[in-house]
C-alpha cells in the first residue's frame, strides 16, 4: 500500500519511480504539476468547496492484477459481487477491467479476436510507441486545474485498441470503485477505434459514503476513424460526498460516428460536458444524457459538438431531474466556417420534482456559414399534480407514482443503454 496526503514534487518522483515508468512520463507529470499549482478553478458552474490537501492521491491494495477472481481480496470482491459486476462479466461482455481505488485489480479479455485491451498503465510499457503517438494529444495536460492535476498524478484507466475491421460482438467494460474516505481517483481512459471497426464500450462508477469529500477527475481521450463508429455508456452513482470533474473528448474522422450515452445519478458536485469535435467530413457525434440531483447534490451537466469537416451532423438530448437538488445543462454546439451543410440539434428537457429543487440551462450555441442549420430546443415542467393524482386514484403510492413519471420522462435515454445498464438505472431511480 502507498499512500500520500500531501501532492509535491517528491511524490510525484515516487509515484513515478514506483510504477517503473519511462523518463518522458516522468517529465509529463512534473510538467503537469508545474501548470495545476499555476491553474485556479473554473470561474464557471457549481462551487467547489474541498482542499486539495486533504485528498488522498494513491491507494493501491493489491501487489498486481488478476484474471482470477479468487485472487483478489475476499472483501473487494465481495463488493464487486454486491454491486452485481461480477455476474454481468460472462453474460454480457467481451471483456472487464475493474479498478479499484487507484488501480487496476482485475482484468479480463472474453474475446479472441486481436484488440488490445488493457489497463493503461500496462500500454505505456506493451505498446510504447502507440500509447505517445496518441496519448494527451485530444485532452491537453493545461485546459484547466483538473486535466493538469490528472496529468500529474493520473493511474489506472483503460487503453483500448480495434483494429481496422474489427466488430465486437459483445461491449467491453471498466467499472471504478472508490472505498476510502477522501481519496482522489484519477483514471486515464484511450481508446483507438480504427478504421471500419466498431466499438461499444461501458463504464461504471461508485463510491462508498464518507463525511469528507472525494475526489474524481478522470480524462477520457477517444479517436474514432474513417467510416469507425463508437458508443461510450457511463453510469455514475457516486456517493453524495464525490466531486466528479471529468473530461471526456472525442475526435470524429470521415463518416465517422460517435456516441456518448451518459448517466449521473449520484455525486456531491458534477462537472462533466463529453466532446465530439466532428473534424471529418459526414462525421456525427450524438450525445443522449440523464442527471437526477436529489437533496443537496449539484450536478452541472451536458454536452459539446465541434463541427469542423463539412456534412457533419450532431444531436444532443439532456434530461434533467431535480428534487430538492440543483440539475443544469451547461453545453457548446459551434458550426465554424469550413463545416458548411452541416447540421445540429440540441434538446433539453428539465422536471422539477419539488418547490425546492433547481434547474438553468448554459447553451452557446454558435454557426459561423450560412449553408448549415442548428436548432435548440429547451422546456422545464413541474411535476403534474393531476397526473400524479390520476396515478394515485387507480391505487399507486406517492412514491411507486413518482417512479413511473420519471421512469416515462427518461425513456429516450433508457433505450439507448444496455439491457442490464437499463435495470440498474431503474432500481437506481427507485431509491
Amino acid at each position: 500500500m502507498f499512500m500520500k496526503k500531501k501532492l509535491s514534487k517528491e511524490f510525484i518522483i515516487e509515484l513515478s519511480t514506483l510504477k517503473e515508468e519511462p523518463k518522458w512520463m516522468l517529465d509529463f507529470r512534473l510538467k503537469s504539476f508545474e501548470k495545476f499549482l499555476e491553474l485556479e478553478s473554473p470561474n464557471f458552474g457549481p462551487k467547489l468547496d474541498f482542499s486539495f490537501d486533504e485528498i488522498l492521491y494513491y491507494k493501491n491494495e493489491e501487489k498486481k492484477h488478476t484474471s482470477d477472481w479468487k485472487n483478489v481480496q475476499e472483501k473487494v470482491r465481495n463488493t464487486f459481487c454486491h454491486l452485481g459486476v461480477i455476474d454481468a462479466e460472462e453474460k454480457y461482455l467481451d471483456g472487464v477491467t475493474n479498478q479499484y481505488e487507484s488501480e487496476v485489480i482485475y482484468h479480463k479479455q472474453n474475446t479472441d479476436k486481436a484488440i488490445v485491451f488493457l489497463s493503461t498503465d500496462e500500454a505505456l510499457k506493451a505498446y510504447p510507441d502507440l500509447f505517445k503517438q496518441y496519448f494527451n494529444t485530444l485532452v491537453k495536460y493545461d485546459e484547466n486545474q483538473f486535466t493538469a492535476l490528472n496529468g500529474a498524478v493520473w493511474s489506472g484507466g483503460s487503453f483500448i485498441y480495434i483494429p481496422k475491421g474489427t466488430v465486437l460482438d459483445r461491449p467491453l467494460q471498466s467499472y471504478f470503485r472508490i472505498d476510502t474516505e477522501s481519496l482522489g481517483q484519477f483514471e486515464r481512459t484511450l481508446i483507438i477505434v480504427d478504421e471500419e471497426a466498431s466499438l461499444e464500450y461501458i463504464e461504471g462508477c461508485t463510491a462508498k459514503s464518507y463525511s469528507s469529500s472525494s475526489l474524481h477527475a478522470g480524462v477520457v481521450e477517444i479517436f474514432v476513424k474513417s467510416g469507425a463508429s463508437m458508443r461510450y455508456s457511463t453510469i455514475q452513482n457516486w456517493s453524495t460526498d464525490v466531486y466528479n470533474l471529468v473530461t471526456k473528448r472525442a475526435l470524429v474522422e470521415d463518416h465517422a460516428k460517435m456516441e456518448w450515452i451518459d448517466g449521473n445519478i449520484g455525486s456531491k458536485v458534477t462537472m462533466k460536458y463529453p466532446c465530439c469535435v466532428l473534424k471529418g467530413d459526414y462525421a456525427i457525434g450524438n450525445s443522449i444524457s440523464v442527471a437526477y440531483a436529489k437533496e443537496n447534490q449539484v450536478l452541472d451537466a451536458g454536452a459539446k459538438m465541434i463541427h469542423l469537416g463539412k456534412h457533419t451532423k450532431s444531436h444532443i438530448i439532456s434530461k434533467s431531474i431535480a428534487s430538492k437538488g440543483t440539475a443544469n445543462y451547461r453545453g457548446t454546439t459551434r458550426i465554424t466556417k469550413g463545416a458548411s451543410d452541416s447540421l445540429a440539434e440540441v434538446k433539453c428537457d428539465t422536471i422539477l420534482l419539488d418547490d425546492e429543487a433547481k434547474s438553468d440551462t448554459f447553451p452557446t450555441n454558435v454557426v459561423e456559414n450560412n449553408s448549415s442549420r442548428l436548432s435548440h430546443e429547451a422546456t422545464v415542467s413541474k411535476l403534474d399534480q393531476e397526473v400524479l393524482f390520476y396515478l394515485m386514484s387507480h391505487g399507486l403510492t406517492e412514491e411507486r407514482a413518482k417512479e413511473l413519471i420519471i421512469t416515462g420522462f427518461i425513456s429516450d435515454f433508457k433505450r439507448e443503454l444496455p439491457m442490464e445498464y437499463a435495470v440498474e438505472l431503474n432500481r437506481l431511480v427507485k431509491e
